[in-house]
């Protein structure tokens, strides 16, 4: 209910901390292969580093969404891939806020792509 809607599509909620009054709110991104890779053998390489965005205020203090992200080695091409953000964007209908979201997490909004 706190989150921006859409966002347990691909994420799933690890834990929760509150250090010096700011809250952190840890996911992780779900074991889904990304689209586009129909046939391909995809096996899950961990996470890249996780990336912290400021989220909005909850009960007037801090509030940071800490997010990792999923990548797989592509065993046909031996590439590493992961979910390509701005094809979920302009395929996927967002709010408002998870169109943020994804501005303050990967450097764009996706009413502008």
């Amino acid at each position: 209910m706190i989150l921006p809607e859409g966002l347990s599509d691909y994420f799933e909620f690890d834990r929760t901390e509150t250090v010096d009054g700011s809250t952190y709110i840890y996911l992780i991104e779900k074991n889904i292969h990304p689209e586009g890779f129909t046939g391909d053998h995809l096996l899950s390489k961990g996470f890249y580093d996780e990336v912290s965005v400021r989220d909005f205020p909850l009960r007037g203090k801090p509030c940071f969404l800490n997010v990792k992200r999923r990548k797989w080695l592509n065993t046909n091409t031996n590439k590493i891939v992961s979910r390509d953000w701005k094809l979920v964007a302009e395929g996927t209908k967002m709010t408002q806020e998870f169109a943020f979201f994804f501005e303050g997490l990967f450097g764009f909004h996706p009413n502008k792509l």
